[in-house]
């Protein structure tokens, strides 16, 4: 039996709708974007917030617009304004990029101090900081850099998941919404992480790698496409042309030639 299906009533919660059940907020403080995508088999997450408190709203207002819980929920990089809220939302399949760091790398002990740290120097309560890395989920299941993980959400959007890093990190995942390539012109769409920024300079951390920074956006645009939404990790939505002038910027800021990567 064929099951029933809407779409979310994404203004009524202050969320932006992108394409046919995608859908992306802006989050106070550090303008740091989630994306939810759903349909009638499931619901999927990008990123969770600063902090369990706002994790704990999100997956509120997420279950108000599916219908239902949250079944997997994407990470696109480890760094706390992304990740800190993860732990709100139990049950969920946790994904993220393959990390190749020893002992648990961002998710292990140590990297898990660290972010705390970071989160603290950003302002972020320190309980809440502690409370947040203390929780921290480890992901159930890494992407590698030479895979495509296609996650089923039954009859709604496929959705496609890729490590495209490292850049803005050691571990850069993009999550892919394909168009319908029908009449209803609803576009590709990608969610970029903070490999893309529009209200704010690209930040280049410790744990960058400013070499492969370029390349990684290369790879990007050959997911979505010259007709994608790109989905900064901050700001508003971008088209290709702004994540090509991105590239090139980074690549002049931080000395890198420019070799086109397919």
């Amino acid at each position: 039996m064929k099951v029933t299906w809407e779409e979310p009533r994404w203004h009524d919660l202050g969320w932006e709708r992108l394409a046919a059940g995608v859908g992306r907020c802006r989050l106070p403080v550090w303008d740091c974007t989630v994306g939810l995508v759903t349909g009638p088999g499931g619901a999927l997450l990008i990123d969770a917030g600063s902090s369990l408190a706002e994790g704990a709203r999100l997956r509120l207002e997420a279950q108000e617009l599916a219908g239902r819980r949250v079944d997997f929920l994407a990470l696109t990089h480890p760094h706390f304004d992304h990740v800190f809220g993860a732990a709100a939302f139990a049950g969920a399949q946790v994904l993220a990029a393959e990390d190749t760091e020893a002992a648990g790398g961002a998710f292990g002990k140590v990297g898990r101090a660290a972010l705390c740290a970071d989160a603290v120097r950003n302002g972020l309560d320190v309980r809440a900081a502690e409370e947040a890395a203390d929780t921290l989920v480890v992901p159930h299941r890494h992407v590698r850099a030479d895979l495509t993980v296609e996650v089923e959400l039954g009859d709604g959007p496929k959705v496609l998941l890729r490590t495209v890093g490292p850049g803005h990190t050691r571990n850069d995942l993009v999550v892919v919404v394909p168009g319908t390539g029908s009449g209803d012109d609803e576009p590709t769409v990608v969610f970029c992480g903070d490999l893309v920024e529009e209200s704010g300079e690209p930040q280049a951390g410790p744990d960058a790698v400013p070499s492969h920074w370029p390349a990684a956006l290369d790879r990007v645009l050959a997911l979505g496409g010259e007709d994608a939404l790109y989905v900064p990790g901050h700001g508003a939505v971008v088209d290709a042309a702004f994540v090509r002038a991105q590239r090139d910027a980074l690549a002049t800021r931080f000395g890198v030639s420019r070799e086109p990567v397919n």
